[in-house]
């Protein structure tokens, strides 16, 4: 296989895995990603439709990227932008009746893990494949940049997930609604620990790429 081949293919698959890891934690009933969780609170308290905030959200991110971090940018954006809610959407109606009557305590957490494993290791591959990743996650990128390094990627996204989460929080109980609808279990582990299982599988990933080169 190619390494242009290999690249694509890496890229797909590790949006393939943000779906499932998307969906994974919509089933596991712990709380959305952080990101999620800000775009949920918001969207709540300016009675705006969710899709619609996410959308204007991931625009103004896009902008800021594109002066900031262009590299970033690719043909993994916009398949990310567009795939992910659908992979995701469509995985929780296949498994809408398990979802319903058999989802015990084992299978919430197990969702809980897949949903932590992938979404580390997908971000991860798709951010090896170099293909371009989506918005909020070049905004580690931005911040390891404007910090000349001092705060590396791992970190910066601990940063960037902890600061989204609060505001989702903020907002949410601004507009009188419980804070639990945005956040939980799953949306305090992947706050702290994304950045640096991504980090830890971008790794991976990249010497793997380098032996066959």
């Amino acid at each position: 296989m190619s390494g242009k081949l290999k690249k694509f293919c890496f890229m797909v698959f590790g949006i393939l895995l943000i779906g499932i890891c998307v969906a994974a934690y919509r089933m596991s009933g712990f709380g959305v990603d952080p990101f999620t969780c800000m775009n949920l609170g918001i969207s709540k308290f300016i009675h705006m439709q969710f899709g619609t905030w996410q959308l204007i959200v991931n625009i103004i991110l896009l902008v800021l990227v594109f002066f900031t971090v262009r590299h970033c940018i690719g043909l993994g954006t916009v398949v990310n932008m567009v795939c992910v809610g659908y992979i995701a959407d469509f995985l929780c109606w296949v498994m809408e009746d398990v979802v319903r009557l058999q989802m015990n305590w084992g299978l919430r957490v197990l969702m809980l893990a897949i949903g932590l494993l992938f979404a580390s290791s997908g971000a991860a591959m798709y951010m090896v494949a170099e293909m371009g990743i989506a918005p909020y996650d070049s905004v580690a990128f931005i911040i390891e940049k404007f910090t000349n390094g001092k705060i590396p990627f791992q970190y910066g996204r601990v940063c960037s997930d902890v600061v989204v989460m609060l505001i989702g929080i903020g907002f949410c109980a601004a507009s009188g609604n419980s804070i639990w609808m945005v956040v939980g279990l799953g949306t305090l582990l992947n706050s702290m620990f994304n950045g640096p299982l991504i980090q830890f599988f971008r790794g991976k990933f990249e010497k793997g790429f380098a032996k066959e080169g």
